[in-house]
Formats: C-alpha cells, structure tokens, sequence
C-alpha cells in the first residue's frame, strides 16, 4: 500500500486506461484507487497460485506480459525465502506464454536506497550480522547511516553513532551525531526500483558543519586503520563504477536472464507461515525522516486520520 498503488498509477497511466489489464492483490484488501480481484490474505494463497489451483493463475498464463510484483514487506517477515521462492515459481509458470525476453519477476522495495545498495553488495559478509543481528542487544558499538525506520530501543546499551541529515529516531539515539548532506545538497548517483542509475546535481550548499556523506566516510577511514583511496567525487565514481559497472550506465538498465528467478524458484526456502499479509506502510506521509519533519506532511497526516476516523464512525452507526 502506498508505494505500491503510487508506483503502478503512475509509471504506466496510458496503459492502464487503455484497459484490458487485470490486477490481483494477495494481503489485506487497501484501496488502491482501481480496481482489482482480491485473491487472499496470505501464502496459502501464493501456494495454491504456485500449483495452478487459483482461477487467477489462467490470467497472468494468458497474458503476453505478466507482472508478478512481490512487496518487501511480505519477503521481510521470517518465512520471506518462502514468499520469494513462490512467487518466482508463480512469475516463471506465468512466462511461458509471454514475449520473448520477458521477465514477470519484481520487487517493490519500500526504502529509498536499497537497489543501489544491494547492488554495491551491501550485505553481511561470512560472520557478519544481518539487522536483527545487530538488534540483539550485544553490540558494543553501532554506525546508523541515516538509518531511522529500525528499533532503536533494542541497540541496548550499544554506543551509537548516527551519521543523518534531519534529526530523526536514529539520531533521538545517537551518542555521536555526525551531520551529513541532504539529497539536495550533494551529488549524487541513485538507482530507481527497475535498476535504472540515475546522477544529480546539487541544488544548495549543506548547512553548517554537514559533510557529503562520503566524505565523512573517507575522513573517518584512516581512524580505523582503513583508509579509502579517493579524495574527490571523480575518484570515488570511478571506484564505485569498478565494483557495480551498472552504476555507470545512467538512464539505462541492462536486461537480466532468468537464471536468478530460476534459482529462487528452486530454493524452496522452507514451509511459509499462515500469517495474512500486512502493509509495512502504517502512514503514506509520513514514510522517511525528510517527510516527518515536514510541517506540510505533518497537516496531510493528521487530514488523512481526521478523515479515516469520521469514516470509521459512520460505518458504527
């Protein structure tokens, strides 16, 4: 809910009025502004898809370019291997009637980052700690990189560091608070949700004593006796650019084989649970540490609950 109805309203509009396109929805039933066939609540469903026991599944075989989208909030939850696994089973049985080179397969990512991230590699290393690792309780020192939508309260008494731009539960946090650029005030190179590397320029200077982020990364570097080898933005692309060549290629995305899905497919990733599927989304305006500390978005929030409240009360009577 929220990323998803605004990603799929709005990356295609002539499309979706020219009609003819169905749209089935496993989890709990949102608005999405158009319609759609509610399927189920949760993976029993996805099971009974993945083995050809859902109506839904003669639609998306009998589709020329069928979309299986699976939400990261559903891959997040403890049975997530299983919810991916399925899903991939359900995007390659829907494939085999669709246009050559067609790929159905795709996450919706719900944090502002996380492509480019998974892109560069940015996951535990052997004997590395995950998130929940990390929110153990036994750290002894944590670095929160503009890292806000976690449970701070379970960093115990973990001496935490938060490098951020607007004040937000990781730095409420912090024992050291290292000031860093907002998107505004930096250049920088992000990757939208289909892969897609795209620059920007800096639009203002940062307030203060706040740092491009990389620079403050490059600065702390030989304090730990590891220093990085780029001293300016040029070297640091062209580092970046050797690690994820894709970075490079702004504005396009290089279409990917099917191996990866296939893998999924295969994997299994154990028996899924029963629980219903839930939107990780609690508030559309409110959704990141730019937007919490938006007078604007702060009215928009309270419009929206003012209008679900007086909405709840007529159903009651």
């Amino acid at each position: 809910r929220g990323y998803w109805e605004g990603v799929f309203t709005a990356r295609d509009p002539k499309r979706w009025r020219r009609g003819g396109m169905k749209v089935g929805l496993v989890g709990e039933k949102v608005d999405l502004t158009y319609p759609y066939e509610h399927l189920g609540m949760g993976p029993q469903t996805l099971a009974e898809i993945a083995a050809g026991r859902h109506s839904f599944m003669q639609a998306l075989a009998e589709a020329r370019r069928p979309m299986v989208i699976v939400g990261s909030g559903a891959i997040a939850r403890p049975d997530g291997a299983a919810v991916l696994s399925l899903a991939a089973q359900i995007a390659l049985t829907a494939m085999r009637k669709s246009l050559p080179e067609w790929n159905a397969f795709n996450v919706l990512h719900a944090a502002a980052g996380r492509v480019g991230g998974l892109d560069l590699g940015f996951v535990p290393e052997e004997g590395g700690r995950d998130l929940m690792g990390m929110l153990s309780g036994d750290m002894e020192v944590v670095y929160l990189l503009g890292a806000d939508e976690i449970d701070t309260s379970a960093l115990g008494d973990a001496f935490v560091i938060y490098q951020g731009t607007h004040g937000d539960a990781g730095a409420h946090r912090a024992d050291l608070i290292l000031p860093a650029a907002a998107y505004t005030e930096k250049s920088g190179t992000y990757v939208n949700l289909e892969g897609r590397a795209q620059m920007t320029n800096r639009a203002v200077f940062p307030p203060g004593a706040a740092k491009e982020d990389w620079a403050i990364i490059r600065a702390l570097s030989p304090l730990v006796g590891h220093q990085l080898p780029y001293d300016d933005i040029f070297a640091l692309r062209a580092a970046m650019y050797r690690e994820a060549p894709s970075l490079a290629r702004i504005g396009t995305v290089k279409p990917e084989g099917l191996e990866g899905v296939e893998a999924l497919a295969q994997m299994g990733g154990g028996q899924p649970g029963t629980a219903p599927f839930r939107s990780i989304v609690k508030d559309f305006y409110l959704t990141n540490p730019i937007a919490r500390a938006s007078a604007i978005m702060a009215e928009l929030s309270r419009l929206k609950a003012l209008a679900e409240s007086e909405n709840t009360v007529e159903a009651a009577e």
